[in-house]
């Protein structure tokens, strides 16, 4: 496992996966998946950047077919209307990646429900997406589901007293919490998962530091973190490199339920797909399921 590359990937033939994202990690993941032979569908809000994406995954990808399906994790309606669509459409659904996210806006924002931005689209978007995806993952072969964290889980903690960061709003310890958030429901769901017969397999990678345009997109180019980004690239893995982990989890034999995987290298920065270090707050089931709990309250989504 030490070297595995997109290379060993296995046939992906009559596999169909969602992918979130349009860029970076995301197209990534999608392009790999497409290359191995698998239906993606590339979901993203921004529909340019969407028929952009799908463009260039055609032209390097033979063997899989792509398409883009508009989806806006900040909008509960729209994550509806999106699992809508592919429940008219679809009987089943074999992979969800839920890779799509922001990354430390200088000032608190919120999504179209009244949810703080990296919450709500990181983890309380993915969280309600994957209920309304449920039914079709139930039916899929070898069904998967894989929640993209971060290594800021490290550092993360789930302020149940101001979970939207009403009180106080401080960009990277808020983009943590959100992201130690996407690993426990990775958890949490692969335990309701064995619990409840659903037959999935739940699993969590992150990228290590990946040269993505996270850290250009939401607090901006010239801020401390873009410039960091821009100047310091050469500290950032290559984005390709960066999505082996989520690769490994969606279609390795080897990748196991309630897994986590990262890079190998450089206190999992950089390198290739491994286990990754779980951060002992992660493992709390007691806080998971009130996690949970909590989510399906917010998101009005009863898995």
């Amino acid at each position: 496992m030490t070297t595995w590359t997109a290379a060993d990937i296995p046939d992906q033939h009559r596999r169909t996966a969602v992918v979130t994202g349009t860029g970076g990690l995301g197209f990534e993941t999608a392009l790999a998946l497409a290359r191995a032979g698998a239906d993606v569908i590339i979901a993203g809000r921004n529909a340019e950047k969407g028929t952009d994406a799908v463009a260039r995954i055609r032209e390097n990808a033979a063997r899989g077919h792509v398409r883009f399906e508009r989806l806006d994790l900040a909008s509960l309606q729209s994550v509806a209307d999106f699992g809508e669509r592919l429940r008219r459409e679809r009987e089943s659904l074999d992979l969800l990646v839920n890779n799509a996210g922001v990354m430390v806006p200088p000032r608190r924002l919120e999504t179209a429900d009244g949810f703080e931005l990296q919450l709500g689209t990181n983890y309380l978007g993915h969280f309600a997406l994957t209920g309304h995806l449920l039914p079709l993952l139930r039916k899929g072969r070898d069904a998967r589901v894989v929640t993209v964290s971060s290594v800021a889980a490290r550092s993360g903690a789930i302020a149940f007293d101001d979970l939207n960061a009403h009180k106080s709003y401080r960009p990277m310890p808020v983009y943590s919490q959100s992201k130690l958030a996407c690993l426990m429901f990775a958890f949490e769901l692969q335990r309701r998962s064995d619990a409840r017969g659903w037959g999935l397999s739940s699993m969590a990678a992150h990228p290590g530091v990946a040269r993505t345009d996270l850290l250009h997109n939401a607090p901006g180019r010239w801020s401390a973190h873009g410039l960091a980004r821009s100047v310091l690239w050469f500290l950032f893995q290559p984005v390709a490199q960066g999505a082996l982990p989520t690769l490994f989890a969606a279609t390795a034999p080897d990748a196991e339920g309630g897994g986590y995987y990262g890079p190998d290298g450089l206190s999992e920065t950089r390198g290739f797909p491994a286990v990754a270090k779980i951060p002992p707050q992660a493992l709390n089931a007691g806080a998971s399921a009130r996690l949970w709990g909590i989510s399906e309250q917010l998101t009005e989504i009863a898995f």
